[in-house]
């Protein structure tokens, strides 16, 4: 009965407009989470499973449809630093036991997919859905920038003051400064 109150409650503040609605949902969420810092802006129509393995920092603004998964019980985890922003229908997906890490001053947006497990699809003999999944770590430093309807999969770090172009499909670790992108992402240039 208590999870049916809390999903109607969330349903029904995700609609309120504006600085009223934001200032509700942040009222409303703030004391589920592991921890959330000040100055946390949550636009509407936002998901979150699994608050009690999520950390906030300061300064969070998060665009509409932005959807945090860390539910389960695998150690899941998702730690967002300070001074992030996420963009409109922003994916940050650690469940299945996996690990995401966002530092400070990271720029994400819109459409990007954070994933930090894949199905295992080795076996023939067994349907993928029924072999479970592979987790991993996703580790974004600081000052990175993350363009458009980029995908970053498990077992990456981004190093810090890296770009990552629009459309890409991130599968090895980035570093400091580099600017990369393609599919696979591949450096095509460094900050100067």
């Amino acid at each position: 009965m208590l999870d049916e109150i809390w999903l109607w409650l969330i349903g029904f503040l995700s609609f309120i407009p504006g600085r009223v609605g934001r200032l509700s949902r942040y009222l409303a969420f703030f004391p589920f989470f592991k921890k959330c810092g000040k100055k946390v802006s949550f636009s509407s129509n936002i998901v979150i499973h699994g608050f009690k393995n999520i950390s906030l920092g300061n300064n969070v603004t998060a665009g509409t449809y932005l959807r945090l998964y860390a539910s389960g019980n695998n150690n899941e985890q998702i730690i967002i630093g300070n001074n992030v922003a996420f963009n409109d229908n922003v994916m940050v997906n650690a469940d299945f036991g996996g690990y995401i890490s966002i530092g400070n001053n990271v720029a994400i947006g819109p459409n990007v997919v954070f994933r930090a497990s894949n199905h295992n699809y080795i076996k023939k003999d067994i349907l993928i859905n029924k072999q479970g999944h592979k987790k991993g770590n996703i580790i974004i430093e600081d000052d990175v920038w993350i363009a458009a309807n980029v995908v970053i999969l498990p077992g990456v770090t981004i190093k810090k003051g890296a770009v990552v172009a629009a459309g890409a499909v991130v599968a090895k670790d980035v570093e400091s400064y580099k600017v990369v992108g393609g599919i696979p992402a591949k450096n095509i240039s460094v900050r100067k």
